[in-house]
């Protein structure tokens, strides 16, 4: 099946008012060219300096918007402030700062998410559910960013609905608008759960090339 035809049939499940972030990574340029043709506008990288080769081959679609999905470590900020829309993977006040300072230097801004940690998994990013509040705080403080919500990667293999459900009351006592969660697996019941962006990638683009790790 095409890109288009898998990205026709994503958007028939959809509801409006979710927002379909296209997770591009280890994807090829071409592959990202065929979903913007098909109408596809939000896509979602994962690594800084693979979003950086992409952004600039794709530098001539004027409308394309990117959003950083993965674990960015502060020292790699300098490569996407200023070029994403979208920063969901903020866990820490110190990549906090470090990428408002970067944007407020380009005179630029960001809308950010904090993420969660909602299984509390050692092998995963993300805060405490507990540090969520305060580190919400921190972000709000700071001059370039702009906290729209919460993001969250539930463990794999369990009932994603109760770790969904703990970050939208989460969301709620915060008074945010946006909800990032759901993937290819899950991103049915993400929606069910009050989620405003989704991230997919496989069901989209199909399995990611062998040298995508």
């Amino acid at each position: 099946m095409s890109i288009a035809l898998r990205l026709a049939a994503l958007r028939a499940q959809i509801p409006a008012g979710v927002t379909l972030v296209a997770v591009s990574k280890a994807q090829p340029a071409s592959a990202i060219r065929e979903a913007y043709a098909a109408g596809q506008r939000e896509f979602g990288e994962n690594y800084a300096q693979e979003f950086r080769a992409k952004a600039d081959l794709l530098s001539d679609l004027e409308d394309l918007r990117w959003h950083f999905i993965g674990a960015l470590q502060t020292n790699k900020v300098k490569l996407i402030a200023g070029r994403v829309a979208y920063v969901h993977t903020v866990d820490r006040p110190e990549l906090a700062r470090e990428l408002s300072r970067r944007l407020l230097a380009r005179g630029e801004r960001a809308r950010v998410f904090v993420e969660v940690n909602v299984g509390g998994e050692s092998s995963k990013e993300g805060c405490a559910p507990d540090e969520a509040v305060g580190l919400s705080e921190a972000v709000r403080a700071l001059p370039a960013l702009d906290l729209v919500g919460l993001m969250c990667i539930p463990p794999a293999g369990a009932d994603p609905r109760p770790h969904f459900r703990l970050l939208r009351g989460l969301r709620d006592r915060l008074g945010l608008a946006e909800l990032s969660m759901g993937m290819s697996g899950d991103y049915r019941q993400a929606i069910e759960e009050g989620a405003t962006f989704v991230r997919i990638g496989t069901a989209l683009f199909g399995p990611r090339p062998p040298s995508g790790g």
